[in-house]
């Protein structure tokens, strides 16, 4: 078909449509503005495009940037190492808040321990040996007794009335303000036939030690080494 046909036969048509039209309106008068009223709802529900503040991209430009700095290594902490005892512990025994010198070969265990595990030494009351077989054994024996200031009892209970029988009268000692009994023993032992004791007061606590040896001199010296480095936190 020709371009001037298609354009007669559009031109034909468009009164038809036109009456087609006016025939709509006349029918149904409301139909243009509510067809307007859509449209413009729909063109207004269009999404816009929306500026970001710069204020804001400037802000989340810097939370990035400080984020991404590296921080620093925290410092690694010191490594705490145990500081060297006042004293030295060679030769010391220390247990039931008391102190006590003995020779550095030996050490003391307890007695009450070995003869009952549910019934060991306590503050109250306890029973320590230290030996070494065949020339020397040291024991000491302890009591709690608020207001006691005659600690002979105890040395009475240490020394043993089948074996040990005390050379002399006893000795009185002032050892830092202790007041010490003490005296030489000899024993029925043919092992240690020689040895020596002693008691004294510290605390609300009584203590008794004695010590059997090969040599009567090595009793005495026992006693003084051990004393030398007795404590109990009130002497």
């Amino acid at each position: 078909m020709s371009t001037q046909k298609l354009i007669k036969l559009r031109l034909k048509k468009a009164p038809l449509q036109l009456s087609m039209y006016n025939f709509k309106m006349k029918k149904h008068p409301l139909l243009f503005p509510t067809l307007s009223l859509i449209m413009f709802l729909l063109a207004s529900c269009t999404p816009k495009k929306v500026t970001p503040d710069p204020n804001v991209l400037i802000n989340q430009a810097v939370a990035a940037t400080i984020a991404a700095i590296p921080t620093a290594t925290p410092a690694i902490p010191p490594t705490p190492y145990p500081t060297p005892t006042a004293v030295s512990l060679t030769g010391l025994y220390c247990e039931y808040q008391f102190c006590i010198g003995h020779p550095a070969g030996v050490a003391f265990y307890d007695h009450l321990a070995t003869l009952n595990l549910s019934a060991p030494s306590t503050y109250n009351n306890g029973f320590i040996y230290a030996y070494q077989i065949p020339n020397m054994v040291i024991s000491l024996i302890w009591l709690q007794a608020p207001g006691t200031t005659d600690p002979k009892f105890l040395l009475d209970t240490i020394l043993d009335d089948q074996t040990d029988t005390p050379n002399g009268s006893l000795e009185v000692k002032l050892i830092r303000n202790m007041n010490v009994i003490y005296t030489s023993i000899a024993t029925t032992i043919p092992e240690v036939p020689f040895g020596s004791a002693s008691a004294w007061t510290c605390g609300d606590r009584v203590f008794a030690w004695k010590a059997y040896t090969q040599q009567a001199d090595i009793a005495a010296s026992l006693f003084e080494e051990a004393m030398a480095r007795f404590t109990c936190g009130q002497n």
